[in-house]
Formats: C-alpha cells, sequence, structure tokens
C-alpha cells in the first residue's frame, strides 16, 4: 500500500476492479457537480419551467423547435440527470459483478446511491408539476448535495491510505464543518427558491430568509478555520488530508468572495451565483472527503492498538 494517494509508481501500477470502481465513482461525481451547476443556471435564468412537462419537454426527446436558451438548460439539466441515473444504476451491477473483489460495504453504498438518485429525479419531476414550490426545490437540492457527498465517501473509502495515527480531533472537527456547510447550502438553496434576496431588497419580504443565510456563514467559517489550524499544527499529519485542509480553506475564502459579491451586485451577475453554488459544493466535497480519510486514519489506529502484539 502506497504512503500516499498521489503519488504512486506509474510503471509497477497494476488496476484492479476496485480501482476501476473508483474511477468511474469520480467520474460520477463531476458530472454530478456539473448537474447542480446547471440546476443552479436553470433556476437564476427562470427556466426551471421551461420545459412545462415531465419527463419530456413540450412531449419530445429533443425539442428542436421550442429550442432556445432557457429550454436548453432545463432540457440538459435533465438529460445530464437521466445519464447519472443509468451510471448509478451501472455502478450497482458493477459492484455486483465485483462484489468478490470489493470491500463488502460498497454493494450496499451503490445502491444507497442509486436510492438517493432515484428520489432525486421523483423530486425533480415534482419541481415542474408542482410549478417550483420552493420546499420541493430546496429538497431537490438536498438530495442531490446527499447523492454528490456518497459518492465523494465511496471515491474516498476506495483510495489506498496508509494511517499516520496523528489526526487527533481533526476527524470529528472535519466531520462538524461538513454537516455545517451542508445545513448552510440548504439555506442558500432556500433563498434562491424563495427569492428571498429579490423580496427583501425590493418589497422587504423574507428578510429573515435571507438575514439566516447570512447569519449561517459564521459557524461553517469557523468549523473550517479549526480544521486548517489543527492541520497546519499537526506536522505528522498525511499529506493528501493537509492537501484536502489546505483546499477547504481556499475555497472558504472564494466562497466568502463570491457571497459577498452576489449579495452586493442583487444576483444580477447569473454566473457568479451560479459560480457561488458550485463552490459551495465543491466546498463541501472537500469536506466529506478529509473527513473520510481522518475517521479511516481513526479507525486503522484503534484497530492497531487492540490487536495482539
Amino acid at each position: 500500500m502506497a504512503d500516499t494517494v498521489l503519488h504512486q509508481d506509474e510503471s509497477t501500477f497494476v488496476a484492479t476492479p476496485v480501482d476501476f470502481i473508483r474511477r468511474f465513482v469520480w467520474k460520477i461525481a463531476i458530472a454530478t457537480l456539473l448537474l447542480m451547476a446547471v440546476g443552479s443556471a436553470t433556476r437564476v435564468m427562470n427556466a426551471g419551467l421551461a420545459c412545462p412537462d415531465w419527463p419530456l419537454c413540450y412531449g419530445q426527446l429533443v425539442p428542436s423547435q421550442q429550442m432556445n436558451l432557457q429550454v436548453f438548460l432545463e432540457w440538459f439539466h435533465r438529460l445530464d440527470a437521466a445519464l447519472i441515473g443509468v451510471s448509478a444504476i451501472a455502478l450497482v451491477g458493477i459492484s455486483w459483478w465485483y462484489r468478490r473483489q470489493s470491500p463488502p460495504w460498497l454493494l450496499w453504498a451503490s445502491a444507497f446511491a442509486l436510492f438517493l438518485i432515484i428520489f432525486q429525479g421523483i423530486l425533480g419531476g415534482l419541481t415542474v408539476t408542482e410549478l417550483l414550490r420552493f420546499d420541493i426545490v430546496t429538497a431537490h437540492l438536498g438530495a442531490a448535495l446527499l447523492f454528490f457527498t456518497t459518492l465523494i465517501v465511496i471515491g474516498v473509502a476506495l483510495l489506498p491510505y496508509e494511517a499516520t495515527g496523528t489526526v487527533g480531533n481533526l476527524a470529528w472537527v472535519s466531520l462538524s464543518a461538513a454537516i455545517l456547510v451542508y445545513v448552510q447550502c440548504l439555506l442558500g438553496g432556500l433563498v434562491a427558491s424563495r427569492w428571498a434576496l429579490h423580496q427583501c431588497f425590493g418589497a422587504s419580504q423574507l428578510c429573515a430568509v435571507m438575514n439566516s443565510h447570512i447569519a449561517g456563514v459564521v459557524p461553517p467559517t469557523l468549523a473550517i478555520l479549526a480544521v486548517v489550524i489543527l492541520t497546519w499544527r499537526t506536522p505528522a499529519v498525511h499529506p493528501t488530508v493537509r492537501l484536502l485542509a489546505n483546499s477547504a480553506g481556499v475555497l472558504l475564502l472564494c466562497q466568502i468572495a463570491l457571497g459577498v459579491a452576489t449579495f452586493r451586485l442583487h444576483l444580477q451577475v447569473e454566473p457568479l451565483t451560479v459560480t457561488h453554488q458550485a463552490v459551495g459544493a465543491a466546498l463541501l466535497g472537500s469536506l466529506v472527503a478529509l473527513t473520510v480519510l481522518t475517521w479511516r486514519d481513526v479507525l486503522s489506529t484503534r484497530r492497531l492498538q487492540r490487536s495482539p502484539a
């Protein structure tokens, strides 16, 4: 087992079924991040109902006659979601086929991911049939983030990793940070689905919803700073853990800057709003990956301590 997941001797590396599954999972995760970004673009461009029916669009697989930017965004969003759904089915099939060469938990984790994407598809249909009801739209985002983080968990859990026994409380702090960021993402989704920023500035309504998202920045920010500081103060921490912690710190700074710019510009710059959503999901993903690695470190160290000398 290599002492780092980032440096491997490619001349002696032989791909295994687990390696193939891990790479496939990462590809689905990237596609899911793109899906969430397109979903955000669909919302800020008022394209959520550009296709008035579901699952088809104007009763067609490809609505060529009605195609414009808004219809394309909604249609492409559904296409990406369908491809991810097929990929999730394939992941379950591959996990079952290689079940003897894979960890016993992999098939169950893949099945859970498939359940989430099916649930996500149902919520996607309801967003159209229920005319973008804000609670369904927010739940739609929440399910997408859960599916995304499940893929991150699977992918990181399949990485080769050697415990250092130095993470200490970092595992708990990173888990807390990931949970807080997930909640903050949901609050952001609620603000967006209710158009709370526009309502507050334009009619002094729903300001409490907007302010909850603004105030909600503080807890995850403090938790992420604690993750970065703990990592810096642990010189023997695994290089990949250090990389993920530093990445979370950088993404946090970017996310705060994007949030301030989005607020000051009153959501008038659509690419800025979409980037804000995408960076938030990437920040959550980096914290989830960090959490999985640190808990692998903790559990591996405990097993070594309990094993007879």
